[in-house]
């Protein structure tokens, strides 16, 4: 059986070594070798939308569930959450963490997010040359290279990097909903499986659980949440209270009580590329299927079909693509990270409101929420009651 205890006793355990720290469940070098000198921190200007969509999905949420939930918070608290626990603010052309910046190559501007350490050891591949790469001889280097061929590379090998200056190519509709069962009449609180990690799959299990359901996160034994190894205090904002259960999933046993802990569900929430349950032989549509009633909410960076469900996509470079930056370099003349991963809590109080409405309703499908299209759907229209519904 895995190991079962509540979150409020695992939040500030460390999983990595002593010379390494986590930002946005990422390991960073503690000695900030890949650092340069940096501009000053500046407080984030979100564009209106944003912001009225935060307010908006927050309000319908507790409207839903009948409670006045994160008590005191509106829709900015939200987005601006992490940075008032770490005191961190973003920089001009970089983000709160430093791990995603802004970098002009020949033809457009990038977005280019390296937040662990082997994707520093993919550069020469990326960019093939050899080196001991930096953020300056990067940025040196990406200036004379055209931007398409660097794109496709980096989604080959995993790298989070993405045009800032293209037109979005992303479905019209932000959530995508597929019916894959039965619906069920509800008696009582939902129980729910959270497989998520970092930021957006959290806090939409935290709107959950502060409406009454059952959430038990579940981890790998060898690959826990990474968000555990950065603020601890941000971490237990999101998790505490919520039951944890760590499993070895590289054992049969592991995935057997997976599977289990999966038909028991009311609502699933996930946040891996799809591929990753499917090597577990865990199909979302199969387990609706057998599973009346059951609502499972998928949270990808561009959705799950193909090719752009094996696409790896953080909060920051998600919204770069979604043409946040784009827009308020239009609007301003300066071309900066907006905000903290911000697609990241944008789209938990979104899911959150789909996949709650879907439980009412009776479930039996499957929700594919995805962080840029969440983003991109905020930018292109104003909100109104009920937006977070498709």
């Amino acid at each position: 059986m895995g190991r079962r205890e509540t979150s409020d006793d695992m939040g500030g355990r460390r999983v990595c070594g002593h010379n390494a720290v986590m930002h946005e469940g990422k390991t960073q070098r503690s000695d900030d070798s890949r650092q340069t000198a940096t501009p000053d921190p500046v407080e984030p200007a979100y564009p209106a939308r944003l912001v009225g969509h935060a307010d908006n999905a927050l309000a319908t949420f507790r409207t839903l569930c009948g409670r006045d939930v994160l008590t005191g918070m509106c829709g900015r608290d939200v987005l601006d959450e992490r940075m008032a626990i770490t005191g961190r603010r973003p920089r001009d052309g970089m983000s709160h963490s430093g791990d995603c910046r802004l970098l002009p190559c020949a033809d457009a501007m990038l977005g280019v997010n390296l937040p662990r350490e082997d994707d520093w050891e993919l550069l020469p591949a990326l960019l093939q040359e050899a080196g001991d790469w930096q953020w300056d001889s990067l940025a040196r280097c990406i200036a004379s290279k055209p931007a398409a061929p660097l794109v496709a590379r980096a989604r080959e090998l995993g790298l989070a990097i993405v045009d800032a200056t293209a037109a979005p190519t992303l479905a019209d509709d932000w959530l995508l909903r597929t019916t894959c069962g039965e619906p069920a009449l509800r008696n009582g609180p939902p129980r729910v499986i959270d497989l998520s990690s970092l930021w957006a799959g959290p806090l939409c299990s935290r709107l959950w659980q502060a409406a009454g359901a059952e959430v038990i996160k579940v981890e790998g034994s060898q690959r826990p949440d990474g968000a555990r190894r950065g603020s601890a205090a941000f971490f237990q904002r999101l998790n505490a209270g919520k039951q944890s259960l760590q499993l070895d999933l590289h054992r049969e046993s592991g995935r057997r009580e997976l599977r289990a802990l999966l038909h028991s569900a009311d609502i699933v929430l996930e946040a891996s590329r799809p591929r990753a349950l499917r090597q577990m032989g865990l199909v979302a549509e199969e387990i609706i299927a057998a599973r009346p009633g059951l609502t499972w909410v998928s949270i990808t960076g561009y959705g799950r079909a193909e090719p752009q469900g094996n696409w790896i996509a953080y909060g920051d470079d998600a919204a770069i693509a979604a043409g946040l930056s784009a827009q308020v370099f239009r609007s301003s003349g300066e071309w900066r990270v907006v905000g903290d991963a911000i697609a990241d809590p944008l789209t938990g109080l979104h899911a959150a409101v789909v996949g709650w409405r879907s439980w009412l309703a009776g479930g039996g499908e499957l929700l594919d929420v995805a962080l840029a299209r969440t983003v991109r759907h905020c930018l292109a229209s104003d909100a109104a009651p009920g937006d977070a519904k498709p």
